[in-house]
């Protein structure tokens, strides 16, 4: 059997915790070769993001033309899209590979508060990726972003914002939970027919830079294992929570800091 590949299109995180740095090392962690194209450079840390350099479109679509005239990519993920440029560029490429699952991750503001999507990206996004996609991962600030309602509303509601989010074209919607209150962090899962659960518990940590990235890699990464959307998802959310729980051991910055994406290695 070939050995599979994911890919990453996303912004490169400085200090390793987020963004391509955190995606390749979840798909190293699930046992999926990662690719990537790279569509920002950042300076950040665990505490900002100091400053951020966004690639041409152009350069973009060179990066997707150059690894799928040789890899065999068996799933996407994508994450910083700054710039409308850069997402209609990577929409434009997708519409040839129409089976190919992708994970829309929306990233709009990076765990220290820096907003990373441009507000004329916003629409493009909802226009031209997201109909594209297998599954997107949005947590209630972005989903209330995405449908133009309150955050309280998407807290209140969240099996109707589910549903509107899936109105948007994606075949599938990760609600996330992170963001809610409560005991448990549940993420709940739409295809078009119903809502289902991805329970867990809430972890009373601040190492949770790079969390959203990773969830949706993980989800990339199974589906590059060719297991179904629902599968991945709840894959997924295991991988995402002990990757919580185990971060503290990390020790890594003075902020924010990673989640352990290495965590199921380090206990055997």
């Amino acid at each position: 059997m070939s050995t599979p590949i994911a890919l990453s299109i996303a912004g490169s995180d400085s200090s390793g915790g987020a963004g391509i740095q955190a995606d390749l090392k979840t798909f190293a962690a699930l046992g999926v070769y990662g690719a990537s194209v790279i569509t920002a450079l950042t300076a950040q840390n665990t505490r900002e993001v100091r400053e951020i350099y966004d690639l041409p479109a152009s350069f973009v679509r060179i990066q997707m033309e150059t690894v799928f005239a040789d890899l065999a990519i068996r799933s996407v993920k994508t994450g910083m899209l700054s710039q409308p440029e850069v997402i209609v560029t990577v929409a434009d490429y997708f519409r040839s590979y129409p089976a190919l699952p992708i994970v829309v991750d929306p990233v709009m503001v990076s765990k220290s508060g820096k907003t990373l999507l441009s507000p004329k990206a916003i629409d493009m996004l909802k226009t031209q990726l997201i109909p594209l996609s297998a599954v997107i991962t949005p947590n209630i600030p972005e989903a209330a972003i995405l449908l133009d309602i309150a955050t309280d509303d998407v807290e209140k509601q969240r099996d109707a914002a589910c549903k509107q989010l899936f109105d948007l074209g994606s075949k599938a919607v990760v609600l996330k939970g992170g963001h809610g209150k409560g005991s448990l962090s549940e993420d709940l899962f739409y295809d078009g027919q119903s809502v289902t659960p991805l329970p867990g518990p809430r972890i009373t940590t601040t190492n949770t830079h790079g969390t959203g990235c990773t969830f949706a890699s993980a989800i990339a990464a199974h589906l590059a294992h060719g297991v179904s959307p629902l599968s991945a998802s709840r894959f997924a959310k295991e991988y995402i929570t002990g990757a919580i729980a185990a971060a503290g051991s990390l020790e890594v910055g003075h902020g924010h800091g990673p989640v352990h994406h290495f965590f199921q290695q380090k206990r055997r």
